[in-house]
């Protein structure tokens, strides 16, 4: 949602197709966690329709990008079968590059650890998008 919306606002929405999985069954059908859509509401962004989708065998071929969240997201997309080249931690494009390679789950935090995680995920989405841009 957040690169959707940065895609949207730099006038290159046309040239992605933006999804959001999860590499488990975990929710499938559930909106998100209330504490995320109201980062995400205080940040702009509205995450009410957000539904969870789990990836599939067609996801992982038919993407020229696969953007993890953590490390075992990625392992578990590489054991599945997705090209590596395909695969890359979305910090990996933190201008701040965290020493934790992983985007900290807030789940079991407070509030504020989602905006914190919202931040990060904003930071990195920026120069993901820049990059993204400039080779397309």
């Amino acid at each position: 949602m957040v690169f959707r919306s940065l895609a949207e606002e730099a006038g290159l929405a046309e040239r992605f197709a933006v999804t959001s999985r999860g590499t488990h069954g975990f929710h499938v059908g559930d909106g998100a966690d209330p504490r995320t859509v109201a980062a995400l509401a205080a940040a702009g962004y509205d995450g009410s329709a957000h539904r969870a989708a789990q990836l599939s065998d067609a996801d992982l071929a038919a993407n020229e990008l696969l953007i993890a969240l953590d490390r075992g997201h990625e392992r578990i997309m590489r054991e599945r079968g997705a090209d590596p080249a395909c695969v890359r931690l979305l910090t990996a494009f933190d201008p701040e590059r965290p020493a934790d390679p992983d985007v900290f789950d807030p789940y079991y935090s407070d509030e504020r650890a989602f905006t914190r995680v919202l931040e990060q995920v904003e930071r990195s989405c920026m120069v993901l998008l820049d990059e993204l841009g400039r080779s397309r």
